[in-house]
């Protein structure tokens, strides 16, 4: 496939992009800058604008105002050389059940325009990378959900894209084919992609060089995941209680306590500095509890909620 000469100092802009549906803002003034070979993470409940946000960056709708540039393309006046050098996987790739792996690889080459020299040596190399070589003759609508993601990622990888956009890749699949499908991820990183990745999952915006936590249209706030956490100022504390229910009951709204939520089969509780935290732990019924630090979901549900108190 020819592409036209890739502009210097490439990478992916957002300029005051935004996108109203009638009286609803779905996307309210991003502004966001992506480096090469960068991957970021976008993290946000449903509705909050992730879906648009990508689907305008690919070209797919047009913002409302503003402005965005992927590989220095403009999105809307540069649609053709924008779809050229990315590769886009919806929530719902659009796989045909019928046909077996290999059939609809063949299928999206032919839709890639890829001549035949090149898929003969594409079409191995994905299968390989992928671990998919046994399965190539199996239909899709056979194959699991691990297995969906990883021939939608290799139909969307069949023409070389620079840049690549995931919308919650791995939503609904088992922990094991997520942890294979990132390490997929990490490879393509490391051959030079540029990734943008929209995720439910915590431990995959752990992944990310920089996440943004999205909600309501606008972008809460963006950095590393490390100083993400950093903005947690309150002492964090992990309780194991016989009773969750009844411990967080009793802790919610007591002194000293600033929040309290679900860390798995434990609570995270957030206490202000220099709260004697026994005194705290007495009121949780029968526990054990130690220092932590927070997660990133604590910082998530934390800027959400104070971004909610101040509408």
């Amino acid at each position: 496939m020819r592409r036209s000469p890739l502009p210097e100092n490439s990478f992916i802009s957002l300029n005051n992009l935004t996108r109203k549906f009638g009286a609803v803002t779905a996307v309210d003034g991003l502004n966001l800058k992506i480096a090469r070979g960068e991957i970021f993470g976008l993290v946000g409940p449903d509705g909050a604008g992730k879906t648009t946000t990508l689907r305008m960056l690919c070209g797919l709708m047009d913002p409302t105002s503003g402005e965005a540039r992927v590989a220095g393309f403009d999105v809307v006046k540069q649609t053709t050389e924008v779809k050229d050098r990315i590769g886009y996987m919806a929530q719902r790739f659009g796989l045909y059940g019928d046909l077996t792996v290999g059939e609809n690889m063949e299928f999206y080459a032919d839709l890639f325009g890829i001549d035949a020299t090149e898929r003969k040596r594409m079409l191995p190399e994905l299968l390989r990378m992928t671990r998919m070589e046994p399965f190539i003759g199996r239909p899709a609508a056979k194959l699991s959900g691990g297995m969906k993601q990883k021939l939608a990622l290799m139909c969307t990888l069949l023409h070389h894209p620079e840049v690549l956009f995931l919308d919650e890749p791995t939503n609904g699949v088992d922990p094991v084919s997520r942890r294979d499908f990132w390490i997929i991820l990490k490879q393509l990183v490391k051959d030079g992609m540029t990734l943008f990745v929209s995720t439910a999952y915590m431990d995959e915006a752990e992944r990310c060089d920089r996440v943004g936590l999205m909600s309501n249209g606008k972008m809460l706030v963006c950095d590393t995941p490390e100083a993400l956490k950093k903005l947690v100022t309150f002492d964090c504390y992990e309780f194991e209680c016989d009773d969750l229910r009844a411990a967080r009951r009793a802790l919610t709204g007591a002194p000293n306590v600033q929040g309290v939520r679900p860390a798995g089969s434990s609570l995270h509780v957030f206490l202000h500095h220099g709260a004697d935290v026994e005194t705290v732990a007495h009121l949780a019924g029968k526990n054990t509890h130690r220092a932590v630090a927070p997660s990133l979901e604590d910082v998530f549900i934390g800027t959400v909620e104070a971004a909610n108190d101040h509408r």
